[in-house]
């Protein structure tokens, strides 16, 4: 499950990010953006390949509303998403740092989870990879924010 969730959690990561590399006003968020992206990217290539070689759903119910690491400050991705769109240049900039910095508070929860109570070695290390990228880029966030 938590290969699933972190699937559906970093697709839409991606799709924040995707958004800031077309309307930041700053240099600085589009780099973000652009490796947020990257990083992700290969992650969900790899737990996917997980849940194919499982024989398991390579997506899960993605009514995920009640999970911690789905919720980004009592809004939902699509909530998000519409959102973002809605903003233009710095206060864009802004909004995205905070929304994808409670994103990723999300993602190091779960990963939080799987490592209390997973078993799967492969796993356990992305669990492990997630919170210390994660982790940093939470706090290039909070210093992106206070330069705005």
């Amino acid at each position: 499950m938590f290969a699933q969730m972190m699937i559906i959690h970093h697709e839409g990561a991606i799709e924040m990010a995707d958004l800031a590399l077309e309307r930041a006003d700053s240099a600085e968020v589009r780099d973000l953006a652009q490796r947020i992206s990257a990083a992700q990217g290969p992650e969900i290539a790899e737990m996917t390949a997980w849940l194919e070689a499982w024989d398991e759903e390579t997506t899960a119910d993605e009514d995920m509303s009640g999970h911690s690491g789905m919720d980004m400050g009592g809004m939902s991705q699509d909530e998000a998403m519409t959102e973002l769109e809605g903003r233009t240049g710095s206060d864009f900039d802004r909004r995205f740092l905070e929304l994808m910095i409670a994103h990723h508070e999300g993602a190091v929860a779960m990963a939080e989870d799987q490592l209390a109570d997973g078993q799967n070695p492969q796993a356990l290390d992305l669990a492990r990879k997630i919170i210390d990228d994660q982790q940093a880029e939470i706090g290039e966030m909070e210093e992106l924010l206070k330069s705005l």
